[in-house]
């Protein structure tokens, strides 16, 4: 396929569009592979960034969170402090559940907008990006389940890459559990390795969108060219 070539949908409102969930540990690499596939063609749903689009002032989600939490977590301005509350959910998994119980179903609202929207435009196919993908529910909406991951140094080195400290790193692995990628391998269709060189990653990718969209659009597009 060519660095010019996108794969093109059914049309607009043919309501064909296939869902993709993206999800891994962080660090490994799922954010890269959402831009590979948005730039062949598709819409990339970010559910990380939803998750803060509900969290700003005004939605009843960051009432449930004042009522949960606390004033503490909340700056002179009345905003989220997302460092603050990083620091009470990343160390208490009760304190997480409860977190995700107020955000989760508003990110997922957000999620089927964006996916009624896809439809409408005549998008072929959708990303969905999330490390909690299946624990948030997003995973039954998919068509197929990809795990991005990578060697636990590679993840490292990319997340002290991020300015991330040694502490903040542990902090958060210990959080997702050092066995999230084989909890996750359960439910995925496809394994995704982001450590290989981008030309081959990016390979790796165009082949397997190729294999997912073949089975819903058929030889009228046929496999992507290199």
């Amino acid at each position: 396929m060519s660095d010019q070539q996108t794969f093109q949908g059914a049309g607009e409102g043919s309501g064909a569009v296939v869902v993709i969930g993206l999800t891994g540990p962080i660090g490994c690499g799922k954010t890269t592979v959402a831009t590979m596939l948005a730039e062949l063609g598709g819409v990339s749903i970010d559910a990380d960034a939803l998750a803060r689009e509900v969290t700003t002032p005004g939605r009843p989600e960051l009432r449930a969170i004042r009522a949960r939490f606390g004033d503490a977590v909340f700056d002179g301005t009345g905003a989220l402090d997302r460092a603050a509350l990083g620091a009470i959910v990343f160390e208490d998994e009760a304190a997480l559940r409860d977190l995700e119980a107020i955000v989760h179903p508003g990110v997922r609202a957000l999620v089927e907008q964006r996916l009624a929207m896809a439809v409408r435009d005549g998008d072929p196919f959708v990303a969905v990006e999330a490390i909690k993908l299946v624990e948030g529910g997003l995973a039954t909406r998919c068509d197929e389940v990809w795990l991005i991951e990578c060697p636990p140094l590679v993840q490292r080195e990319r997340l002290a890459g991020r300015g991330m400290t040694e502490s903040d790193m542990e902090r958060r692995l210990s959080t997702q559990g050092a066995d999230l990628a084989d909890r996750l391998a359960a439910h995925a269709h496809r394994r995704i390795d982001t450590s290989l060189p981008m030309n081959q990653l990016r390979e790796r990718v165009e082949d397997a969108l190729a294999e997912v969209l073949a089975p819903r659009f058929g030889p009228l597009f046929g496999p992507l060219e290199r």
